[in-house]
């Protein structure tokens, strides 16, 4: 099959038929393109949006990225690869047994009394120990929860100059995650600061992935904390890369 023709679709469950294989697909593709934001090389990644998301052939995608047609192609091949080794294995988020709803919601509920009351330490204890912290498009990985929650303290966290939090939950592509905003010293109401998207297994946070605040517009999020909300009893809506 030649280089023009070959299939867009190489995702894990993309051919199983069925609405249920459907469901899966759609959340793994999901999965492996905040994979793709975070750790692929510009060109990896390039190549890969327009060849399987706008559905351009090789021989466009070179003359837009202005490279040849084997580079293209194999720039496709190592984002593909990389993807698959890089997908969280598909597991129970919580321990047998457990109301993986309930549990979800005090693990979210505790996260949320930790950075409003600023509590490092209580921080530390929602998380894995080899929890992975990133901030895309910048490089960068922060790996362990002594690393990660110290980075934050370091950044400022819980001082006055940092300024006081207030977070509400959303989600972001189907994985539970909290919008941030901080209101500065002088400042009246709380602006976005960053959107904290979480992967949770065994319940623990094994990852944080945040956006910059400068995304809450295009994510369908407010521009100000909602007044008169509370925390965690705040549920904003879905937002979405769009």
């Amino acid at each position: 099959m030649s280089d023009q023709t070959e299939s867009h679709s190489t995702f894990p469950g993309a051919d199983e038929p069925g609405p249920d294989a459907a469901v899966v697909s759609k959340e793994t593709i999901e999965l492996a393109f905040l994979v793709a934001i975070q750790r692929l090389p510009a060109l990896q990644r390039a190549a890969l949006i327009v060849r399987d998301v706008l559905g351009l052939s090789a021989k466009e995608t070179a003359d837009l990225l202005e490279a040849t047609v084997p580079t293209v192609n194999s720039a496709l091949q190592r984002a593909r690869a990389g993807m698959t080794a890089n997908l969280p294995e598909r597991r129970l988020e919580w321990a047998p047994g457990a109301d993986a709803s309930a549990a979800e919601r005090e693990l979210l509920e505790r996260l949320i009394a930790h950075s409003e009351d600023p509590n490092p330490e209580g921080l530390a204890e929602l998380m894995h120990d080899e929890v992975r912290f990133s901030m895309p498009p910048q490089s960068g990985v922060w790996e362990g929860r002594d690393v990660v929650v110290g980075s934050w303290v370091e950044g400022g966290f819980g001082t006055e100059a940092f300024g006081s939090l207030r977070l509400a939950v959303t989600r972001f592509n189907r994985q539970p995650a909290v919008a941030n905003y901080v209101r500065k010293p002088g400042d009246r109401a709380y602006f976005p600061l960053a959107l904290d998207v979480l992967r949770i297994a065994e319940g623990k946070i094994v990852e944080i992935v945040t956006f910059d605040g400068s995304l809450f517009d295009a994510l369908g999020l407010p521009s100000r904390y909602p007044e008169g909300s509370g925390g965690a009893g705040t549920t904003m809506v879905p937002a979405r890369i769009s």
